[in-house]
C-alpha cells in the first residue's frame, strides 16, 4: 500500500440528537462541541496503517432538522438533529467510510446518515458500543461490516478488507453484512500500542467545556480500556478486551501533544482510571501521569468518574477487611486544584450511595463515603458534579426523599469546607442499555415503557419502577438535579439539559429555536 495513492476513508462524528417539547426545552445531552475522544485515536490508528483518514465533522455546524415525534410524559417531543446537513453529504467522497455509535440515543441519526451514504458505492464501516451490541439495525441501514473489537485490533484488516485490497492479517472482531462473523482476538490490542495523533489530527479533535479556567480547548486522552467492575447497568464488561492501560510514559507523550495544539485541559475518557491501583505499580503510575500533567501545566477532568473505593488505603478491594480510609495522596494528586492546575472539575459517579447500594459493588457504606468526599473537596476541586441513578425496581418515594435529605446534608457539610464549593447533582435513569442485565430485566419484568432508542438517553426515563411510574421517576429525576448550591455556571458539563435544571449554559437550542 505504500507505493500507490493512500485509500481515503471518511470518519464520520454524526449529528446531535435533540428532543424539544413545545416550549423548546430540550431533553437531551446537546453538548456538540466536545473533545472527540474515539476519533482521536481511530484516525491516527488508520493514518498509522497508511490510510488517509480524514475526519467529517457532522456535530459542530449549525444546522438543525426534525426527523419525527414521540409523546413522552403528556408531551409530544420533537427528535431533532443539529449539526451538519446530512443530504450534503457526497456518499463517494471517499473510497471507504467509517462511523462511531457509542450511545442508543444516536441511532436513529447514525442510520439516517448511513442510509444516505449507502446511495453510493463507497463501503461503510461501522463501530462502537451501540453498534457492537445490535449490529442489524446498522446492516438493514445499509453498513458493509460492524467492527466488535474495542481495542483497535480490527481497524486495518477490515478496511484492506472492504478497499478490495488483500488483508495484512486475517480478519478479526468484525461482522460482515452477509451474516460471516469472525471472532475477536484472544488478546485484545492495549493502548500503549496506539499511535500517536499528528498535530493536526489533535488540532482538530479538540472540544470546548466551560469550567473555571472559561472556554478553554480541551483535549483527550484515553489511558485505559475495560474495566475490573461488571455493574449490571454498564456495557464495558460486554467489550471482552479486559482492563489494559497506557503507560505513564506514553501517557505524558500525548499530553504533552495535546498541549502543543493549545489545549489546557484534558478529558481522561477511560473506563476505569484507577483499576491500575489493583496491580503492583499502579498507584505510582497515577501519580507519575496526574504530577506530569501539572509540570506540563495542563488540567486534567474525567468525564466518567473516578471511582472512590479506589482513593481508600485499601484500594477498591472488596472484602470486610478493606480498609476504606482516604488515600489521601491518592486523592490530592487526582482532584487538587491550586488555582491554575490540577482538576479544575470533577465528575463523582456516587450512583447510588444510600439506598440501593447493594447493586453496585463499587461503592462503599455511606459514612465512609461521607468521608471520601470531605477528602476530595479538602483538595480544592472548584467543581464537584456529583452523578447518582435513580429508577432501581424497588425505588419508591420514600427511598428518594431520604436519597434527597442525605445528599443535602452532605453538600452542607461539604460547603462548610469550601464555602466556593460549586456542587451540581447529575440525577441519571437508568436506560436498556443493549446488551447489559439491565436491559434483559427491564423487559423481562414489564417496566420497560418505550422502546424508541430516541429516548435512551440519561434525561427521559423510560422505565417503570414497582411503585412508581416512569412519570413519576421523572419528576424525581428533575427535583434531584437541582440539589445545587452554587450558581449554575457550568451544567453543560453533561450535555445542555436545560429542561432538568433551572438554567443552562450552553446555547446549541438557540440554533432550533431560531430557525
Amino acid at each position: 500500500m505504500a507505493n500507490k495513492k493512500r485509500p481515503t476513508i471518511g470518519l464520520i462524528e454524526p449529528p446531535a440528537t435533540g428532543l424539544y417539547d413545545a416550549a423548546g426545552k430540550n431533553w437531551t445531552s446537546l453538548y456538540r462541541h466536545r473533545s472527540l475522544i474515539s476519533k482521536q485515536v481511530l484516525i491516527a490508528d488508520l493514518q498509522a496503517g497508511g490510510f488517509d483518514a480524514r475526519l467529517v465533522n457532522l456535530r459542530d455546524d449549525n444546522y438543525s432538522e426534525d426527523f419525527g415525534e414521540i409523546d413522552w410524559k403528556g408531551m409530544t417531543l420533537r427528535k431533532t438533529y443539529v449539526g451538519g446537513k446530512i443530504s450534503t453529504l457526497d456518499p463517494e467522497a471517499y473510497d471507504a467510510w467509517g462511523i462511531t455509535v457509542n450511545f442508543s440515543q444516536d441511532r436513529q441519526v447514525s442510520c439516517m446518515v448511513i442510509e444516505h451514504l449507502a446511495k453510493g458505492d463507497r463501503p461503510i464501516v461501522v463501530g462502537g458500543s451501540d453498534a457492537l451490541a445490535e449490529p442489524q439495525h446498522y446492516f438493514k441501514a445499509g453498513a458493509t461490516a460492524v467492527v466488535q473489537d474495542k481495542s483497535g485490533g480490527a481497524n486495518w484488516a477490515i478496511f484492506d478488507y472492504v478497499l478490495g485490497k488483500t488483508p495484512r492479517e486475517e480478519l478479526t472482531g468484525v461482522i460482515l453484512a452477509d451474516g460471516k462473523q469472525y471472532a475477536r482476538k484472544t488478546k485484545a490490542k492495549s493502548p500503549d500500542e496506539w499511535a500517536l495523533p499528528s498535530l493536526e489530527v489533535a488540532q482538530e479533535c479538540l472540544g470546548t467545556l466551560p469550567n473555571v479556567q472559561g472556554f478553554v480547548p480541551v483535549g483527550s486522552l484515553v489511558a485505559d480500556i475495560g474495566c475490573d467492575r461488571t455493574c449490571d447497568f454498564c456495557m464495558t464488561p460486554t467489550y471482552g478486551t479486559g482492563f489494559r492501560r497506557m503507560s505513564p510514559e506514553t501517557s505524558l507523550k500525548w499530553l504533552e501533544i495535546q498541549k502543543q495544539v493549545g489545549a489546557r485541559s484534558i478529558n481522561i475518557g477511560s473506563d476505569q482510571f484507577l483499576a491500575r491501583v489493583l496491580f503492583p505499580g499502579g498507584r505510582e503510575e497515577i501519580l507519575a501521569i496526574t504530577n506530569g500533567a501539572r509540570e506540563m501545566g495542563i488540567t486534567l477532568m474525567w468525564p466518567n468518574g473516578l471511582e472512590l473505593r479506589k482513593t481508600t488505603l485499601g484500594a477498591g478491594r472488596n472484602y470486610d477487611s478493606t480498609d476504606l480510609r482516604p488515600d489521601e495522596e491518592l486523592i490530592e494528586a487526582l482532584f487538587g486544584w491550586d488555582g491554575k492546575v490540577g482538576c479544575p472539575l470533577a465528575y463523582i459517579p456516587a450512583e447510588r450511595p444510600v439506598f440501593g447500594r447493594e447493586a453496585y459493588k463499587k461503592l462503599v457504606p455511606w459514612q465512609e463515603h461521607c468521608e471520601l468526599m470531605k477528602a476530595v473537596v479538602r483538595t480544592g476541586v472548584p467543581v464537584v458534579t456529583y452523578g447518582i441513578i435513580i429508577g432501581l425496581p424497588d425505588d419508591d418515594h420514600e427511598d428518594l426523599l431520604r436519597l434527597e435529605e442525605a445528599i443535602t446534608e452532605l453538600v452542607d457539610e461539604l460547603v462548610k469546607i469550601n464555602p466556593k464549593l460549586e456542587f451540581q447533582t447529575s440525577c441519571y435513569s437508568i436506560i436498556p442499555l443493549p446488551g447489559t442485565p439491565q436491559s434483559f430485566n427491564l423487559r423481562k419484568t414489564g417496566m420497560l415503557q418505550f422502546e424508541d432508542t430516541c429516548l435512551w438517553g440519561v434525561w427521559t426515563t423510560t422505565s417503570n419502577t414497582r411503585h412508581l411510574t416512569y412519570e413519576q421517576v421523572s419528576d424525581w429525576q428533575i427535583r434531584l438535579s437541582n440539589i445545587r448550591k452554587a450558581p449554575a455556571e457550568f451544567t453543560n458539563y453533561n450535555g445542555e439539559y436545560s429542561a432538568m435544571v433551572s438554567t443552562a449554559s450552553s446555547n446549541d437550542s438557540k440554533i432550533v429555536l431560531e430557525r
